[in-house]
């Protein structure tokens, strides 16, 4: 191990290795992680930012289910279910044997207490469309539950594994934005405001023990300042490294590059309710505009997969439709007159502070000016971007990646940040959301995106790629991100 990382990790401790007859550095058992966004809270089920289920999901709260790393759903805090032949009734059997992080029993009380929470009328969750459907939860007994749907929901074990559905304690639920307590293999130790968040080891976890004995998060938004992180080994690994400099440690034998997919539709987000954006001509005079290569090549270099409606190319439910409005100057000035807009206007582009996103919105600048759009650019914190765009829709375009799976049925929602009010589009996601047989699914699915393609709603751009460098002695990270979270439970120190 490098001599550095093990003084300042271990204070020069060293280890009999009978087995070798003679000394030996000890292995490692702490990680430190570097990140790009701090998180505003560390409550999944009471706020939508990526950046807490980064900290939080399967690390220290836990839900019935567990989405894994190929996106499959796995057994949680239930070891099992059963469900009834009109697919309306789940009944889950708890684990034993289970506490939290404080040391509390965890019970089927408390999954009727979550649950009752989310669809509470002052409920605080971010999704609570997903639990909507949910009719009753009765507790059997103390080690089984039941949830009554009042509709089928195809997806519903699946949503079940979200972190919005994490299990808590109604002990400890309203002070979980600032000091977490779940049952998951790490337990909360302190937040240092503006530089880390630092997660150990829960000795009495119920499940699987894990390797790592501490994790430490550390905020580090600036691509340069991660790299000098990276190469000084102040930190071991990040999961998503700045594309534009991956070459400086892929031909570096101390780091190694893991490069997937994510569920992160990036797009260029539109209030549809704001004119001139409410005229659906403006918008497919912008999709014109875009030029989705040129952007790739220079927001994620070359990393990025185009996308022409909001779904993941990896899904086996999608569909290409990044035909559906080509790259084409003149047909976007044609049909900007047609709107009453031959000299184009004049509009804002709030960009959170993501390097795909500025990179982006400065390509799109320079390719809505060639058809007479002028966009004002607007560099926003992220918590001033989850405040005024996400929360209080003040804003003309943003550029996001949404990585939430299966998130097409935000666009069902006339009150979600893009405005866009559909009756049929929210009539097929109804059908969707309440069909099971996976070839329907499919049809339907296909058909949801091709209305969004069509309907111009917003600008998309590509799927995010994720792009992690780690230390080529750390083993477990997961390549794919098909759920939001960095899941420690798998990483350890290998020789």
């Amino acid at each position: 191990m490098r001599m550095n990382r093990t003084i300042k990790a271990l204070g020069l401790a060293l280890v009999l290795t009978t087995a070798a007859g003679g000394l030996a550095l000890a292995q490692p058992t702490e990680v430190r992680i570097g990140v790009a966004l701090e998180p505003p809270a560390l409550d999944p089920t009471a706020g939508a930012a990526e950046a807490i289920d980064i900290v939080v999901y399967q690390n220290i709260f836990e839900g019935l289910t567990r989405v894994d790393q190929n996106g499959a759903v796995q057994p949680g805090l239930a070891e099992s279910w059963t469900i009834s032949e009109d697919s309306l009734t789940y009944t889950f059997k708890l684990h034993d044997g289970v506490t939290f992080h404080d040391g509390s029993t965890f019970d089927a009380e408390d999954v009727k207490f979550t649950f009752d929470r989310i669809l509470a009328e002052d409920s605080v969750s971010a999704h609570k469309e997903f639990y909507e459907p949910i009719e009753s939860v009765t507790v059997i007994d103390p080690l089984t539950i039941e949830l009554k749907l009042s509709r089928v929901v195809g997806n519903f074990l699946f949503d079940l594994g979200r972190g919005d559905a994490v299990i808590v304690a109604p002990e400890s639920a309203d002070n979980n934005a600032n000091e977490p307590i779940g049952t998951g293999p790490f337990a909360f130790l302190q937040w240092d405001k503006g530089s880390r968040v630092v997660l150990e080891a829960y000795g009495p976890y119920w499940g699987e023990p894990v390797s790592l004995t501490k994790a430490t998060y550390v905020f580090i938004g600036d691509t340069a300042t991660m790299i000098n992180a990276l190469l000084a080994g102040d930190i071991d690994g990040t999961n998503n490294f700045g594309q534009e400099a991956l070459e400086v440690f892929e031909a570096n034998p101390q780091f190694q590059v893991l490069v997937g997919t994510t569920e992160g539709e990036t797009i260029l987000s539109t209030n549809n309710t704001k004119p001139p954006f409410d005229n659906i001509k403006v918008r497919q005079a912008m999709a014109h505009a875009l030029d989705r290569q040129a952007i790739i090549d220079g927001a994620t270099y070359g990393y990025g997969v185009p996308i022409g409606s909001h779904f993941a190319p990896h899904n086996p439910y999608y569909v290409d439709l990044t035909g559906t409005y080509p790259h084409d100057v003149d047909a976007a000035k044609a049909l900007l007159a047609e709107a009453g807009l031959p000299d184009g206007f004049s509009v804002t582009l709030k960009m959170p502070p993501l390097a795909y996103a500025r990179l982006s919105g400065q390509i799109i600048a320079s390719q809505f000016a060639e058809v007479g759009i002028k966009l004002e650019l607007i560099n926003v914190e992220w918590a001033q971007w989850l405040e005024d765009v996400y929360a209080n829709k003040d804003y003309d375009l943003t550029i996001v990646s949404h990585v939430e799976p299966f998130d097409i049925g935000n666009y069902a929602n006339p009150d979600y940040y893009f405005g866009y009010d559909n009756p049929e589009f929210q009539a097929l996601i109804e059908t969707l959301n309440g069909t099971t047989d996976d070839a329907k699914r499919k049809e339907l699915a296909v058909q949801a995106q091709t209305i969004l393609a069509n309907d111009a709603v917003n600008g998309y751009l590509f799927e995010l790629a994720q792009t992690g460098v780690w230390n080529a002695k750390l083993t477990g990270m997961w390549q794919n991100s098909p759920i939001e979270g960095l899941v420690l439970r798998d990483i350890k120190w290998v020789e």
